[in-house]
């Protein structure tokens, strides 16, 4: 069984640099704004103004100074299908999915992610974490040399009222906690706006483009940011779980 249906096809998508003038949030305050107290991610019920967090459609991500956004987008639909963020060295990808309303389903996808690492080759840890259970991978990569290496990453994930929200951290957020606080800030306090039309458990909610850069064109008038060289793709399962180099 695959990991999620309807998927837009990793292999016909390529990163778009959003490169628009977000909001930041002043030092020592909380990205999470006027929120609610605790620790989310968030539905959109929970959440009376949308504070320092930048409109991607299903997902308002909160922004901080120094974040940059680049955003997958499938060549054939046009459709924007994950957002990954990446500050000093570390990457998150974020990616919202239609859920029961009944039960979650992190669990399952927790348990499918390991299986299709480990027939893959790599080596994974069922663990605690900031966000309740996730996984430490660590998968196999070969370096620019062309010698075997090890490529580690943190999936994260989070069952909200009929969404799931996955994260996925690369970089040094994926091996250093203090590297990782920023990017799981950024995943706590994400606010999932999930429509009220009926969808198959797992279903990829759409994203947007932000709205700057649907009026000025993504990335027009800058020059795009250097895309880390462990950023991964946006569907690590498509032909078993790898974290490539986007180039």
């Amino acid at each position: 069984m695959g990991l999620f249906r309807r998927k837009a096809s990793t292999e016909a998508t390529e990163p778009v640099p959003a490169d628009v003038d977000t909001p930041t949030t002043q030092e020592g305050a909380s990205p999470q704004g006027d929120g609610p107290t605790g620790r989310g991610p968030y539905d959109a019920t929970q959440v009376s103004v949308m504070g320092p967090r930048v409109d991607l459609g299903a997902i308002w991500l909160p922004v901080l100074p120094g974040l940059k956004l680049r955003m997958e987008i499938d060549k054939k639909s046009q459709k924007v299908t994950g957002v990954a963020a990446s500050l000093n060295g570390s990457v998150l990808q974020v990616q919202a999915f239609a859920a029961p309303k009944s039960e979650g389903i992190w669990e399952e996808v927790r348990s499918e992610i390991a299986s299709s690492l480990t027939k893959q080759g790599g080596t994974v840890d069922d663990v605690p974490g900031v966000f309740g259970r996730e996984l430490l991978a660590r998968i196999p990569a070969t370096t620019p040399e062309g010698q075997p290496a090890v490529r580690p990453a943190r999936f994260i994930g989070f069952d909200g009222p009929r969404w799931f929200l996955r994260g996925v951290l690369s970089g040094q957020a994926a091996v250093d906690p203090e590297a990782a606080k920023p990017l799981e800030s950024v995943f706590a306090n994400v606010v999932v706006v999930r429509d009220s039309s009926p969808r198959p458990p797992r279903d990829l909610l759409s994203l947007t483009m932000p709205q700057q850069a649907r009026k000025d064109g993504a990335g027009a008038g800058s020059e795009a940011p250097e895309q880390p060289a462990d950023e991964p793709t946006f569907d690590p399962l498509k032909r078993g779980p790898e974290i490539t180099e986007i180039r």
